[in-house]
């Protein structure tokens, strides 16, 4: 995130599974000095309007979403696309990503494995190679979670 945080521009938007997940990191984000706000079926519509300005605008540029909250929206110029936790399937993997690199601009996607999903790692290789992406790999120091980082442009 300090390397995120620190782009000029950084709207990013962090998928997970759940709505309980989605409380529960936006909670610790914040609690850790994260400028970040939440999405997601439980809340009501004003709330969820008054997010989305909050995110658009650029004042809450951290959006923690599930993929139901989140489909179908279109907000512009996010540059980082998180998956927290891994996507159920290559398409919605391709529609949060889809999220970034609008209007000709480029976008990061960062995906982390856990050993319960890391099997799909080479599903997801094969989809990004054949759609010219670039792919970094990359391993947290703490072993617990992977980070694969590919490039949307």
């Amino acid at each position: 995130m300090e390397e995120i945080m620190s782009e000029k521009e950084n709207k990013t938007i962090i998928f997970v599974e759940t709505k309980r997940r989605c409380d529960e990191l936006t909670r610790r984000m914040r609690r850790d000095g994260w400028p970040a706000m939440c999405i997601h079926g439980d809340k009501s519509q004003p709330e969820r309007d008054w997010v989305l300005n909050e995110f658009r605008s650029g004042k809450a540029p951290i959006l923690i979403a599930t993929d139901a909250a989140f489909r179908g929206l279109d907000v512009e110029d996010v540059k980082f696309v998180i998956n927290y936790d891994y996507p159920n399937s290559t398409e919605d993997y391709i529609h949060r990503i889809g999220r970034t690199a609008r209007s000709s601009k480029t976008g990061t996607a960062y995906t982390f494995f856990t050993p319960g999903n890391i099997k799909q790692a080479n599903d997801l290789i094969s989809v990004l190679r054949e759609a010219h992406q670039a792919i970094n790999h990359k391993t947290n120091t703490d072993g617990r979670r992977q980070r694969f980082r590919s490039f949307q442009g």
